[in-house]
């Protein structure tokens, strides 16, 4: 078959598809990083930049499963549609209650940001399940893998930009101006997911109960050998190794850069993957996926560790770039198996099960990074979770022979053989 031209990845409804999840990539960004610097402007406590995690990783553990099976039974689209608008009407919120700051006292605004995080958290447990499985569905025909590379560096791009842009708009016009500038992008979200025209003819899960439902796209994945070690690497390697919702303790009272200097280190990650992601496109596919994913993992833990002990604002800038070109790495290899391994009309339920192990742990990470700067202090609790992830690396190695094994990645890798039985 012959493939189409790539420029049909942003035409007709893929190419809707693309700028509107590249535009809330970009809302969500602002809005993450305004409400990083508005709450620990009001608490000056770590722990509080924690909880924000916490408050958004509940309720989407909690409804993820849920989200993945509506997204195999329901049309995604509208599910998309419904998500994004909530998410729209969150940001206004933020921005009356930014407005109302002083009126309201700060402790009853804190419990209103956490309480329209938790808003979030739900419409993410349909949005992300929906979403994934949408996009193998408006994929054109044989160029899945350029779709994914294209997606996840969009998402970096925005992801770069995004926080630099969200501190630059606290400084200059306040946190309502950021809350502001993603609400107005959200809606541009909305109004391009409305235009995806694309009927949904996929097959859909069978009705049967939910748990039955789960269930079976648990027992998918505990049958792959390569899928499940693939997911738990990146979920321990995100939860102890991860520093993002430190950077405004970093930016403040460590580099003392001010909060353009937070945006700068909250884009940082995303420039090194938005890099990576574009080296990675332009060179031969990984001949050994399973040894780069790990190199990667490890990697990204060393430089975690030299963040943290650095007082140097540029080599603090470089090693969080180089973290995140380390975990585009990982990100590439894990999004593209998901494609090639996982029948579509499961993706909505392996796709939400994925998020609880990649979604969900930079929210819990969240957490226990706040909770472990309370305890240990910012900078050892900072050393000791890429210590850790070093360690889950040399356990992955050991436990895990077939992902260690890994190859090229190829569609023939969804194979049957490649499962338990």
């Amino acid at each position: 078959m012959t493939r189409p031209p790539r420029r049909a990845l942003f035409a007709g409804d893929h190419g809707r598809f693309l700028a509107s999840i590249t535009t809330t990539s970009f809302a969500i960004q602002v809005q993450n990083t305004a409400v990083g610097y508005q709450m620990y402007r009001l608490t000056g406590d770590p722990l509080a930049l924690g909880m924000v995690g916490l408050a958004e990783a509940l309720p989407f553990i909690a409804l993820v499963l849920g989200g993945g099976l509506v997204a195999d039974r329901v049309d995604r689209r509208r599910i998309a549609l419904a998500a994004l608008t909530t998410m729209a009407a969150g940001a206004l919120a933020l921005v009356g209650l930014a407005r109302s700051e002083g009126t309201l006292g700060r402790p009853a605004v804190r419990l209103a940001i956490y309480a329209l995080i938790a808003v979030g958290g739900v419409c993410r447990s349909f949005l992300q399940p929906a979403r994934t499985a949408l996009a193998a569905q408006l994929a054109p025909a044989g160029l899945h893998a350029q779709a994914v590379a294209w997606r996840t560096g969009l998402f970096q791009l925005a992801s770069a930009v995004g926080p630099a842009l969200g501190g630059l708009m606290c400084a200059v016009l306040g946190v309502e101006g950021a809350y502001g500038l993603a609400a107005g992008l959200l809606l541009c979200a909305v109004l391009l997911m409305g235009r995806v025209r694309t009927p949904v003819t996929a097959a859909r899960a069978p009705a049967r109960s939910l748990r039955a439902s789960v269930e079976e796209g648990f027992s998918f994945l505990r049958s792959d050998r390569v899928l499940l070690p693939a997911f738990l690497l990146d979920l321990f390697a995100v939860l102890f190794g991860g520093a993002t919702a430190l950077l405004p303790v970093f930016a403040s009272d460590v580099l003392r850069v001010g909060p353009r200097g937070f945006g700068l280190l909250r884009a940082a990650p995303a420039v090194g993957a938005l890099v990576a992601s574009a080296m990675l496109a332009l060179r031969p596919p990984l001949r050994r996926a399973g040894r780069a994913l790990l190199v990667s993992v490890a990697g990204f833990g060393v430089a975690i560790v030299i963040f943290a002990l650095s007082r140097s604002f540029a080599l603090s800038l470089l090693m969080l770039a180089l973290s995140g070109g380390l975990d585009m790495v990982s990100v590439l290899v894990r999004s593209t198996l998901l494609q090639l391994r996982v029948p579509e009309h499961m993706l909505g339920r392996v796709a939400s099960i994925n998020q609880i192990f990649i979604g969900s742990s930079n929210e819990i990470g969240a957490f226990e990074s706040g909770l472990a700067a309370r305890l240990l202090g910012t900078v050892p609790s900072v050393v000791l979770g890429g210590a850790v992830t070093l360690a889950v690396v040399g356990v992955a190695a050991w436990r895990a022979p077939h992902l260690r094994r890994l190859g090229p990645l190829v569609p023939e890798q969804q194979s049957p053989v490649n499962h338990q039985t």
